[in-house]
């Protein structure tokens, strides 16, 4: 079987919170020929030792500040999955930063932004039957839209959830290099392989939150995947 051709330039952000299919997402864009960074880039998965096991969050505000463009130190990758982290003393927030978004479609200008939909209410319920995702560390950290002290309640976080969107939707605003997918949609499949120009052989679910409050399980073992 040949390996799927991949646009040149192409690069994929996806901008969704966490518990929202982006886990899902990498799967099949690995599946369709991508090189996939999901939350952290495992060892192995990159060239470079100084990758390995490192933040694609933190990755990205080291190379905004450093010279401009946040994909530079992790440009052998491209796409990117969730970018967001919030654990170990770190509290990145990429998809939130108009400035670095910004500099991102400077600098890359095959950059193709996704928004992975979710229905508010869903999210944050998965959100808070994920580890302590929900109960500690949204609440315990001062994150965009949701300062330190809110987040306990499901009210909390559907309204911050509610304002991501809404902000993901104005700044790309009648762009062309935006899509936004219900991750629930049936047609989403063929919408983002239309959008991004690439057949998208699989789809399915991975890293399925299944468990009642207070336990978790993850359907795709091998990402020890601890945010989304």
């Amino acid at each position: 079987m040949s390996t799927p051709r991949i646009p040149e330039g192409l690069k994929v952000i996806n901008l969704g919170l966490p518990k929202s299919g982006t886990t899902s997402l990498g799967a099949a864009l690995k599946h369709a020929g991508f090189k996939v960074a999901d939350w952290r880039i495992r060892r192995g998965q990159s060239r470079e030792n100084r990758l390995a096991r490192a933040f694609v969050g933190k990755q990205m505000y080291l190379g905004y500040f450093r010279n401009g463009n946040p994909l530079s130190l992790i440009d052998e990758f491209n796409a990117f999955t969730e970018i967001d982290v919030v654990r170990d003393g770190l509290n990145f927030w990429p998809q939130c930063d108009w400035g670095l978004l910004t500099a991102i479609r400077k600098h890359n200008p095959g950059a193709r932004f996704l928004l992975t939909y979710r229905d508010p209410a869903k999210l944050s319920d998965s959100m808070v039957r994920w580890s302590n995702l929900g109960s500690k560390r949204l609440p315990q950290n001062a994150i965009p839209g949701l300062p330190k002290g809110f987040g306990k309640t499901d009210a909390e976080r559907i309204r911050w959830i509610e304002g991501h969107f809404a902000f993901c939707r104005q700044v790309f605003s009648g762009s062309d290099d935006f899509l936004e997918y219900d991750i629930e949609d049936h047609t989403a499949q063929d919408r983002l392989s239309e959008f991004l120009g690439v057949d998208l052989p699989w789809w399915g679910v991975a890293n399925a939150n299944e468990n009642r409050p207070g336990a978790e399980s993850d359907t795709a073992p091998s990402s020890n995947k601890e945010n989304s």
